[in-house]
Parts: C-alpha cells; structure tokens; sequence
C-alpha cells in the first residue's frame, strides 16, 4: 500500500489561507483569491465555513453550510459579474 507524500493535496480545491482581506483557493494548480469587497458573503463567517468547500464541476465552486456556490470565471474576473443583490439587505 502506497500512501501520498506528507503536504500532497489529493483534494481538487482547498482553502489555503484567510486574512482580513479575503482567502486564496487551490484549485487544481491554479491559486484564486477571493476578497471580500468582492464576495461579501465570505466576510463575517466562521472559518470552518470558509474551509468547507466543494468542487461539483470543474468551473463551480459551492460551499454547502452558506448556500454559495461561484462560477470560477467570476473568481478569476469579479469585475465581469457585479453583484446583484447586496448583503443584509
């Protein structure tokens, strides 16, 4: 039985850090940054929340315990899909 390397990712995406401005997203060998002027629903949540993602097509993104879920066109061009609605409205 062969196990992979200690510090391997074998998950498609993963949360790799979060700061006071937004966190950064492994997907696959591309590294997005989310910020949280631009993805508001990210910006008063627990951590755990943010770390909980999913992968369920190639270009989505969804994070189960907050109902979001993102194209990864608009992580990589936020500036092409402004918001439509605003939070806490």
């Amino acid at each position: 039985m062969t196990f992979a390397a200690l510090g391997t990712s074998i998950s498609p995406v993963e949360v790799t850090n979060i700061s006071q401005h937004g966190f950064w997203v492994l997907l696959n060998d591309e590294e997005l940054f989310l910020a949280f002027s631009e993805f508001p629903w990210f910006r008063d949540v627990a951590v755990g929340k943010i770390l909980h993602v999913e992968l369920p097509s190639p270009n989505h993104l969804y994070w189960p315990e907050l109902d979001v879920d993102l194209a990864v066109e608009s992580i990589r061009h936020p500036e092409l899909f402004p918001l439509v609605s605003q939070v806490g409205t």
